[in-house]
């Protein structure tokens, strides 16, 4: 997991890597959106292209040494060859925008997915993105309609997750030159814990038997809180009828109502410190999902910290972000 905080870095000894890493933060600082341009590209041979850069230096010594004036031609249509390629390199990555996009909830151990749109108002050919030790994404071609590349990203750990600088990389046209950037586009992710199926972990405040607390917390039919529209059936009251929906022209509906049965659950995690917290913090994380599943009212507790009763998808997930952002203990990280 990468992490923005820079305020130990200051502390470190001094190395070409922390030099790079500082230097791209004050030259290209994290925005949601990045056209590339002038200053955010750069540019050098390849291999490829040095041992082309060899070839022209050889030719050139060998027809001043001769004094073969075609020789030193065909050296001095190479250089322009070469020149050439590094016009186009550059115009082949200048003015493409890079935008994130929100990712989708992920649990530590899988693949974290991260959305990102790209657009440009000329056509451009094979471009590379991807984030450091992770799968390249290849584009073959990006036209003038945005299109959006998925980049994959291996985690292991929970909690807020920085995927770091994203690599875009060329060898268009003729792989002379490699033309790249390192942006940052400021988009992070919280990894919810890995969920551990345990059925223990439905506890609750009250001293109820475990055996009864699946049947508390859930809605049933009542006349408490309104749940929705459904075909109207015939016979019902009228008093259910949407007199609403009926006007405008969306055909017999009625009301339906639902009221929750029993008091709420509790799901608690008291003692942060205990040496198994992990096991407890995945098992906790299954029994969040569990519940919303299957449409409970449930409450949160972390040691002093409490999460009032709710139920539906934005609850879960304030739950599960409130376990996967616990701090992780040194020993857990060696």
């Amino acid at each position: 997991m990468m992490n923005r905080a820079n305020s130990t870095e200051s502390t470190k000894p001094w190395s070409p890597s922390l030099w790079w890493r500082s230097w791209l933060a004050r030259r290209l600082p994290p925005s949601k959106q990045v056209t590339l341009a002038h200053k955010s590209i750069f540019i050098l041979p390849t291999g490829f292209g040095l041992l082309w850069i060899s070839l022209i230096l050889l030719l050139f010594i060998l027809g001043t040494n001769y004094q073969n004036n075609l020789i030193i031609g065909l050296s001095f249509l190479l250089v322009s060859l070469f020149n050439t390629c590094i016009i186009y390199s550059y115009k082949n990555l200048a003015g493409l925008s890079l935008s994130s996009s929100p990712p989708p909830q992920a649990y530590a151990g899988e693949t974290l997915i991260f959305p990102i749109k790209l657009s440009s108002k000329q056509v451009q050919f094979e471009i590379l993105l991807s984030y450091a030790n992770n799968q390249v994404n290849v584009l073959k071609v990006i036209k003038e309609e945005p299109q959006v590349s998925l980049l994959q990203f291996k985690n292991l750990s929970r909690g807020r997750m920085f995927p770091g600088r994203l690599k875009i990389e060329s060898r268009y046209p003729l792989g002379l030159c490699r033309v790249w950037s390192h942006i940052d586009l400021d988009n992070q992710l919280i990894v919810f814990a890995n969920p551990i199926e345990s059925q223990s972990e439905l506890s609750s405040l009250a001293t109820d038997d475990i055996s009864h607390i699946l049947d508390r917390g859930i809605h049933v039919q009542g006349v408490d809180e309104f749940k929705g529209l459904r075909q109207h059936i015939p016979g019902e009251s009228l008093k259910q009828v949407a007199w609403k929906q009926l006007a405008q022209g969306r055909g017999m509906l009625s009301k339906e109502f639902q009221q929750p049965q029993g008091q709420p659950l509790w799901l608690t995690l008291d003692n942060l410190t205990s040496p198994d917290i992990e096991e407890r913090i995945s098992k906790l994380t299954w029994s969040i999902d569990k519940l919303s599943e299957r449409g409970h009212i449930f409450g949160l507790v972390i040691g002093q910290h409490k999460i009032p009763p709710a139920d539906g998808e934005g609850h879960r997930i304030v739950c599960q972000q409130s376990i996967a952002l616990l701090p992780v203990r040194e020993e857990q990280i060696k």
